[in-house]
């Protein structure tokens, strides 16, 4: 399996290829992602447990995300099923890397998470149908969608409480949707601390990739680069009994199947 990274040794970010237990150096231009290149016959190769991984997507244009798209969650929060993708949009100031830290702001005491599975876009999108939708997909990432509880009710709309700086981990690679399909049928989990909070399915998804960027695309261009988040199953902190949110010295595991791991500490502003 293919995995691509952005990643850094001891200089700029690059391009990789991780492949097995090794990253295969792509050039020094970690935006060049989405198209595909192959490693040159000369490559260098680095072990990848000696390489700082980074943000895959540093500079997408957009991040676009679908709440209340999982059965079992709108389930949990008693809500009735939406009758199209509600979405909404987080921040490139939001992006973060695997092992960079979460930052829990002091207008917060209510931080929870949201593992989500992450649509990377290759292709320019304009109003294109759920039919030739996939189409538009580079691969797949993750996504974890942290949000301020208190902010998002407070506000009355959910810009602060998505868009916080910190509030988007990404990682820790993008596989291509070769590999992937239509996203469906993944196990999607998530812990703190070691604990399991969160244990679903994709098949769990209300909207599926391809209906999600038809919709999206309709009004909104998507490029090459962009980021689509799909919305997060049960088990988030604000739904368990009794409610709980995550603390400075947490450790936030989001893991996909045949995508990979992301994990984030947490910590006080």
């Amino acid at each position: 399996m293919t995995r691509y990274v952005a990643y850094a040794t001891d200089g700029a970010p690059r391009l990789g290829a991780w492949i097995g237990d090794e990253i295969v150096d792509l050039g020094p231009d970690p935006d060049r992602l989405t198209d595909g290149p192959a490693p040159p016959a000369n490559a260098s190769r680095h072990p990848a447990g000696e390489a700082r991984l980074l943000p895959p997507l540093r500079r997408a244009s957009k991040i676009v995300c679908v709440g209340r798209n999982y059965r079992d969650h709108v389930g949990e929060k008693g809500m009735v099923v939406p009758e199209r993708p509600m979405l909404f949009a987080k921040l490139a100031n939001a992006v973060i890397g695997p092992g960079e830290a979460i930052v829990r702001p002091p207008s917060t005491a209510e931080l929870d998470l949201e593992c989500e599975l992450g649509v990377v876009i290759g292709r320019r999108a304009r109003r294109v149908a759920p039919e030739q939708a996939l189409d538009a997909v580079f691969g797949y990432t993750i996504v974890n969608d942290v949000s301020a509880r208190d902010h998002q009710r407070d506000d009355g709309q959910w810009l602060r409480a998505k868009s916080s700086d910190t509030f988007a981990p990404i990682g820790p690679c993008v596989v291509p949707r070769e590999e992937i399909g239509d996203g469906s049928g993944l196990r999607i989990t998530s812990s703190v601390n070691g604990e399991t909070w969160q244990d679903s399915s994709t098949d769990q998804m209300i909207f599926a990739v391809a209906a999600i960027i038809a919709f999206v695309s309709a009004n909104i261009t998507l490029e090459p680069g962009d980021v689509v988040a799909t919305g997060t199953p049960a088990g988030v902190g604000q739904h368990q009994d009794p409610p709980r949110f995550l603390q400075p010295g947490d450790v936030v595991r989001c893991e996909i199947e045949g995508i990979g791991v992301l994990e984030n500490p947490v910590t006080a502003a």
